[in-house]
């Protein structure tokens, strides 16, 4: 039996970050330094699983003996793809977009450990369904989140009962990272399990 290797997290994320602490395990944060790829000519789902694999390959390249844990998270509505919004104006078209609608929030992670040459990689959707709100509810939302680092220019996990009305689905996936589905992987192909409190 191999031993476990430790993990670090390859994200900039506080939601990853808080969701793996929360869950128990024992990890160290490397923020990847790569530009990801936005093109909307790609499917959806490998879109997210490219860059999820980017970044793990950035950040593998100085933590080989690392299981590399690393993710991308993107809305998608109807056909447009909604990354992180580039300004304000942009949080808010997005946020009126998805206004009063139903869409899906893809996450991929991608679990690299390079000395060994093993990879597991998974994508889950969730289905999210957005109250109709007025123009003067959506810009109070905004007043009271930072919408610059999140896909779709919202967070579940941020006064999201003001503008969501249900999630059918995996609710960590639509915060950063799907929990349940990377405590199983971790475990079944990598023997990593939370450190007991």
């Amino acid at each position: 039996m191999d031993p476990v290797p430790p993990l670090v997290l390859a994200s900039g994320s506080p939601r990853r970050s808080d969701l793996l602490k929360e869950a128990g395990y024992d990890f160290v944060i490397v923020k990847p330094l790569v530009e990801e790829v936005e093109d909307e000519a790609i499917p959806i789902r490998e879109l997210t699983a490219l860059n999820a694999r980017l970044k793990a390959d950035a950040v593998a390249t100085t933590h080989g003996s690392s299981l590399i844990l690393a993710a991308d998270t993107l809305v998608l509505l109807g056909e447009m793809v909604f990354g992180k919004p580039t300004d304000r104006e942009d949080a808010s078209r997005m946020l009126g977009e998805l206004n009063g609608r139903a869409h899906q929030v893809f996450t991929a992670v991608t679990l690299l450990h390079r000395d060994s040459g093993r990879i597991h990689s998974l994508s889950v959707a969730t289905d999210v369904y957005f109250k109709q709100l007025t123009r003067a509810e959506m810009e109070e939302y905004h007043r009271r989140i930072d919408p610059m680092d999140k896909a779709g220019a919202y967070a579940a996990q941020d006064h999201g009962t003001l503008i969501i009305e249900r999630i059918s689905g995996s609710m960590s996936n639509v915060i950063g990272l799907p929990m349940d589905e990377v405590a199983d992987a971790l475990h079944e192909h990598f023997g990593i399990t939370p450190v007991p409190r």
